[in-house]
């Protein structure tokens, strides 16, 4: 990321210890995403203002970039917006950590932030 990113000090890595803005587990969140490789649904395990992570047995690759929609709890609009796969973990049967990939959001409109960061205020888990 470009230093000169205006939204670079918004970004947090999702599997970071150390975490800039609030977050919560989530237990399903249906995750809709289109891109050159068409469209597949997956589960947010985590959903931060900076990103989130899918829960994927066949996650994208760091550096795919794509259009996403999902809806919070209790919401009637979808949150949508463009993200980066930033990690990923792949399936290892002797963990118990799911696998899947960590994305960056990378246009989300602050009606949205602000939407998510309310959400994550009430929902904390």
């Amino acid at each position: 990321m470009a230093s000169g990113d205006a939204n670079a000090d918004e970004y947090v890595v999702l599997r970071s210890g150390r975490r800039k803005h609030l977050r919560s587990q989530l237990l399903v969140l249906k995750i809709r995403a289109t891109d050159d490789r068409g469209t597949f649904f997956g589960y947010a395990k985590t959903l931060g203002t900076g990103g989130m992570f899918i829960s994927s047995v066949n996650p994208r690759e760091p550096g795919d970039i794509f259009d996403i929609s999902f809806r919070l709890t209790g919401e009637k609009n979808d949150v949508k917006c463009r993200c980066e796969v930033v990690w990923l973990r792949e399936f290892e049967p002797k963990k118990r950590q799911d696998p899947g990939m960590g994305l960056k959001f990378l246009d989300l409109a602050p009606e949205d932030r602000t939407r998510i960061e309310e959400w994550l205020k009430v929902n904390k888990l």
